[in-house]
Order: C-alpha cells, then structure tokens, then sequence
C-alpha cells in the first residue's frame, strides 16, 4: 500500500464535473492498494498519517499533526501508484489490485480514518476524477508499508 500525502490549503475532486469531496485545511491522500495488501497494513499506515507532523508551530518547524491543526482528510484511489515504468514507454499495472480486492481495503482504510476523529472526504473508486489542490509549501510525502 502506498500513499502520496500532500499537505493543502485546500483540494477538491470532481466526477462529471460535480464535486464529490472538499476539504480546507489539511491532506490529500492519494492510495495506491496493492495485489495481496492487508487490513494490518493499513491499519499501520492510518496510524502513521493520522499522526504525520508535517504541519508547522510557532516556531515555524513541522512539528504539528493533522489532529493538532483541526485537518481534514481527501483520500483518493490512484491505481496509478503502481505502474511499473522498468521496460518500455507504457507502464504496466499489473501490481496494482483489482477492484473487488482494491474497494474493500479503500473503504476500509477511509472508515479507520475516521475513527481517529478526522473528517474524511472522499474521491469514487474507479471513477475518472478531476482533483484540484492548492499545495501548502509545497509538502509531499509518501508513505508505504
């Protein structure tokens, strides 16, 4: 499982040019699931992004958590993590999980997301999605386990 974490002023996705998720203030979570990804790896990378301190303090060091700025959270599926780009032009995405396997696992990651009292908002699996964001810093990080 992998995550590419931005840390935003605010972001939003669009389906069919109707916004689906928004947020202020927070992250945005692009993940990636894997072939053979499991609930204890996302339970550790929830744990890991819910306390992320990549916010800063007074003394401008990131030293501040999501829950400690109030943040919210936009997870968005992106199979696309796990292209493979070794050979050829065209990458090739055959790590990546399929749906049946890929939705639970995203359902289930969002909904631990919540239990650690953070707004989710969320983009729609599998759908071709438009997202906007106004990156703060800009911060990126990327999480895998």
């Amino acid at each position: 499982m992998r995550l590419v974490v931005q840390r935003v002023k605010k972001a939003s996705v669009k389906v069919d040019e109707k916004i689906v998720g928004r947020i202020e203030k927070g992250f945005l979570v692009l993940i990636g699931i894997k072939k053979g990804d499991t609930k204890e790896q996302a339970d550790y990378l929830v744990k890991r992004l819910c306390n992320l301190r990549i916010f800063t303090d007074e003394n401008d060091k990131m030293n501040l958590s999501l829950k400690d700025v109030n943040g919210k959270l936009l997870i968005v599926s992106q199979f696309t993590l796990y292209g493979d780009c070794t050979q050829g032009n065209r990458p090739s995405f055959i790590e990546a999980a399929k749906p049946e396997e890929a939705i639970p696992l995203y359902e289930y990651f969002c909904n631990q997301c919540q239990l650690n009292n953070i707004e989710v908002q969320k983009g729609i699996f599998g759908a071709d999605m438009n997202v906007e964001l106004l990156n703060d810093g800009p911060v990126t990080i990327i999480l895998e386990k």
